[in-house]
């Protein structure tokens, strides 16, 4: 599932392309989606994109009158194509900017595309998300209250999008390890200091991620059409049995709350 690193990609290789242009009409081929495409999203044709924001895993289309909200889902992909270029099986939507075309390609159907005239912080799928972890709201003592009285593991911790937004799987098992943090260890019982480092091992995790252009396990790839290749730089992540970049000691593997957890249980206390 794209993450936010993948999602932050999304929007820096569109940003350029998208706005200050006018959305010339919309082609919506499969409007059944997680979330049906509303009929009002075809009627978008006339608007400016005033600007292209992303909020967790939610990238935010400013319209000036609304916003368009997109969102990837497990499998899809937003790519930039001649307006003229065939469409494939699976791509499902089009934004059409003159002579150029933004399509989303979704094989599973589990993106969305949705319109608000209202403000968009206000929406239900944006309202409860949780602090942005490259923001300077990110802070040590930010991440250190957030934890507190939790009886969830770390690991969980940082997938509870409620609290920290977009922290995915692969990079809350590598921001642990660079932080030194067992995945296992009560998120209430991290202290003030094991705070602080994680925090930066969050942001450096997510920078290096989005500098890497992403994961690319399965069907992601950027607006260009290119696969990110973080995974192939992972210190943990889906290295089971293989030894620690740090110490040697075999990578061990386990699961929480129906995810894969890597970790070194030498480097990690």
């Amino acid at each position: 599932m794209p993450e936010l690193p993948e999602v932050e990609v999304t929007r820096r290789g569109l940003a350029p392309h998208l706005v200050g242009q006018v959305i010339s009409a919309v082609v919506v081929r499969e409007p059944r989606l997680r979330w049906p495409i509303a009929r009002t999203v075809r009627e978008l044709a006339g608007r400016k994109v005033r600007a292209l924001r992303r909020r967790g895993k939610y990238l935010l289309v400013d319209c000036g009158d609304g916003h368009l909200i997109l969102h990837l889902g497990m499998s899809g992909s937003l790519r930039l194509v001649p307006s003229g270029a065939p469409a494939g099986k699976h791509d499902h939507f089009d934004l059409l900017l003159g002579d150029r075309c933004l399509r989303l390609r979704d094989p599973r159907r589990f993106g969305a595309v949705l319109w608000t005239e209202r403000a968009v912080e206000e929406h239900p799928l944006i309202a409860h998300l949780g602090v942005e972890p490259l923001s300077r709201a990110l802070t040590g003592e930010r991440l250190h209250q957030l934890s507190r009285g939790l009886r969830l593991s770390a690991k969980q911790f940082l997938m509870d999008a409620k609290r920290i937004v977009g922290v995915g799987n692969i990079y809350a098992s590598e921001s642990l390890f660079r932080a030194g943090i067992d995945p296992r260890k009560r998120a209430g019982r991290i202290s003030v200091s094991e705070a602080q480092k994680l925090v930066i091992a969050i942001k450096a995790t997510l920078r290096a991620a989005i500098k890497a252009g992403g994961s690319s396990l399965r069907d992601f790839v950027g607006s260009d059409g290119a696969s990110g290749y973080f995974q192939n730089r992972a210190l943990v992540y889906d290295r089971a049995g293989m030894p620690c970049r740090r110490c040697r000691t075999p990578i061990k593997r386990i699961v929480q709350g129906a995810r894969a957890t890597y970790f070194c249980p030498r480097c990690q206390r």
